[in-house]
């Protein structure tokens, strides 16, 4: 069997279990498996796959079959401008959030020396992608999940910044640091009764911790923002991630934390998604 007749078999396959991107998906996989570009391999669709190879192919298969995201499957996810290790300890980096990274660099100057916390960092996406865009500052960024907090290390050295991101396992609650200019979180917002709508992969496989926001899908949020009123300096700037029909109330909330909204950001599905915010007193 070549490899055209071994992205057809897994693409038949997996379009038979309802995989949408499944033409993608076994080009991934059998990238994956081969250890080699998928431009590589559709230029060398008349090679024959070693009986081997194949098997580990079948195997892969299978994992993608069962709703496992590719992600977690071949353990990296793209973000920004990086590549970063994932597995089904962390949530995986979605476009999105990558709104709060565009803020970050229009409310900054590539010499900024400024302090960042990160709460809730999980894979460590958000806080590496800010600091190689911005190196001279610092960072501390927390996550309670000891696990997830190791993959964000990971990353950091991955991307030789372990040297200017202080990685703490530790509670919102009991967080008493220093005074910070810069907050940025992707927090839990979905509603608990909401969770069973997710797609079945995410349900199945994504950690529940990083979804979970509580019956009105605020509890993380409300913490966030009377944490960053004690951690932020005057005028510093708390920029987060929200949920579908959240920014009314929460636009409340920050004013009654003494915060200004400066503006709501949508995503490309014109849904209110990022919000940022300074801190007057």
């Amino acid at each position: 069997m070549n490899y055209l007749q071994t992205l057809k078999f897994g693409s038949d396959k997996l379009k038979y279990h309802n995989i949408n991107t499944h033409i993608l998906d076994s080009e991934i996989l059998l990238s994956l498996t081969l250890n080699t570009s998928r431009e590589k391999i559709l230029m060398n669709l008349d090679t024959n796959i070693k009986k081997n190879k194949f098997e580990k192919f079948k195997k892969l298969l299978s994992r993608r079959e069962k709703k496992e995201p590719i992600a977690y499957i071949t353990n990296k996810k793209e973000f920004w401008k990086n590549i970063f290790y994932v597995n089904s300890n962390v949530l995986i980096p979605r476009p999105e959030t990558e709104l709060i990274v565009e803020e970050v660099l229009k409310n900054t100057h590539i010499y900024s020396s400024k302090k960042f916390l990160e709460i809730g960092t999980g894979s460590g996406c958000l806080v590496v992608s800010i600091i190689k865009e911005r190196p001279k500052c610092f960072a501390t960024a927390i996550d309670i999940s000891r696990k997830a907090l190791n993959i964000a290390k990971f990353n950091a050295k991955m991307h030789h910044l372990i040297n200017k991101i202080n990685f703490v396992n530790i509670d919102i609650d009991k967080i008493q640091f220093s005074k910070y200019d810069f907050i940025v979180s992707n927090p839990p917002y979905i509603k608990k009764f909401d969770l069973s709508r997710l797609d079945e992969s995410v349900k199945i496989f994504e950690p529940y911790i990083a979804f979970e926001g509580g019956i009105d899908g605020l509890r993380e949020i409300n913490k966030l923002i009377i944490k960053s009123k004690k951690l932020l300096k005057k005028n510093g700037k708390l920029i987060f991630e929200i949920g579908h029909g959240q920014s009314l109330i929460i636009k409340k909330i920050l004013n009654k934390n003494g915060f200004f909204l400066n503006k709501v950001i949508k995503d490309i599905s014109s849904i209110p998604r990022v919000m940022v915010s300074t801190k007057l007193i």
